[in-house]
């Protein structure tokens, strides 16, 4: 079998016209030509750019190329120390999630 995309179809829920749908985000009706999804468009557009954001100060610090080499040593050992305490905080709320269900 050939790498053929799946066949679907959606129904407009602008002009209720039945419309081939690849399931990305920006298929449009083939009859108005108005989005079949506009609300996960947006959704996928809201968190492309909150991936783009720079983190937040507090949670970096700050290696500059002009600090001496034990300083930069030990700002990267704090560095990895506070990835390793994000990380099992968010261990922690992600098992208090699972056990409350």
């Amino acid at each position: 079998m050939e790498n053929q995309p799946l066949l679907a179809s959606k129904k407009c829920p602008h002009c209720g016209f039945w419309s081939n749908w690849q399931q990305r985000a920006d298929d449009r009706c083939e009859r108005c030509g108005l989005l079949l999804d506009a609300p996960r468009l947006r959704s996928e557009q809201a968190r492309e750019a909150q991936a783009e954001e720079p983190l937040p100060e507090f949670l970096r610090i700050k290696i500059n190329p002009e600090d001496g080499p034990a300083l930069r040593f030990f700002k990267h050992l704090v560095r990895g120390g506070q990835l390793a305490f994000a990380a099992i905080v968010s261990f922690m709320v992600w098992l208090l999630t699972l056990l409350a269900g």
